[in-house]
């Protein structure tokens, strides 16, 4: 199967589990550059970087249009990751790849477990006042993972958001692609000097179908219970968090 073919079938699934979760298609996207199209684990986190960098200012600008962001919050949340997602894409590059695959692999697992075990909110919730410690505190936490591996982190991001700063569930989906936003851009920052090669006929239309990937996972759950969509996801991730931690340890 052509490279293009299998950039736009992986782009598409990330992007419509980004639009439509708000977070954790990221996840999916290093493990496709890596098996799919051939990218070295260092390559991949990268490019994933602009991938979901790209894909996820469109998911945001579609969730704000409906009024599901919290600008506020977010922008704090966003603001005490800046500097540990610069630290720790720094040394992403001096880490080696059999222990970056497999911290990547952990992570999936968790994300997997998480989506897994995450309780329904309640839908007569109220919202709780936002302390800007714990916001600050999780937002650096979010931040070194996607500076080290990569990843957007909305899969960490939208249930802290809502187990922990007391937002509702599309409120944390539409402020968390703010915060995956932000973080990814300054993860990419950190890595616009290294040497790393990034292979642009794969990356450019991976990005294109998730960019559309992520307008028509907005309208998904809309219409997909999102237990539904999380359980689905979530045997997915776990599935590709195995095969990743074999490979690691091989």
């Amino acid at each position: 199967m052509s490279t293009l073919i299998l950039a736009l079938a992986a782009g598409a699934v990330v992007g419509l589990a980004l639009g439509a979760l708000g977070g954790g298609g990221s996840v999916l996207a290093v493990p496709a550059l890596i098996y799919l199209l051939g990218f070295t684990p260092a390559a991949a986190t990268t490019a994933s970087l602009i991938i979901v960098t790209a894909t996820s200012a469109t998911a945001l600008y579609t969730h704000a249009a409906s009024g599901n962001v919290r600008w506020k919050t977010g922008a704090l949340f966003a603001a005490a990751g800046i500097p540990p997602a610069l630290a720790a894409a720094t040394l992403a590059t001096r880490v080696p790849e059999p222990v970056l695959t497999a911290a990547f692999a952990a992570t999936a697992g968790l994300a997997a477990w998480r989506m897994f075990t995450a309780p329904a909110p309640a839908s007569g919730r109220q919202p709780r006042p936002v302390r800007p410690a714990r916001a600050a505190g999780a937002g650096a936490g979010l931040g070194s993972i996607t500076g080290f591996l990569g990843v957007g982190g909305g899969f960490l991001a939208v249930p802290t958001l809502v187990s922990v700063l007391g937002l509702r569930m599309r409120a944390a989906v539409g402020t968390s692609l703010l915060v995956i936003t932000v973080n990814s851009l300054a993860a990419l920052a950190a890595r616009t000097g290294t040497h790393t090669p990034l292979h642009w006929a794969a990356i450019a239309p991976f990005t294109g179908a998730a960019v559309l990937g992520a307008w028509d996972g907005k309208r998904l759950a809309a219409k997909v219970s999102g237990p539904a969509l999380q359980r689905t996801f979530a045997t997915v991730l776990l599935t590709v968090a195995a095969l990743m931690l074999i490979d690691a340890l091989h």
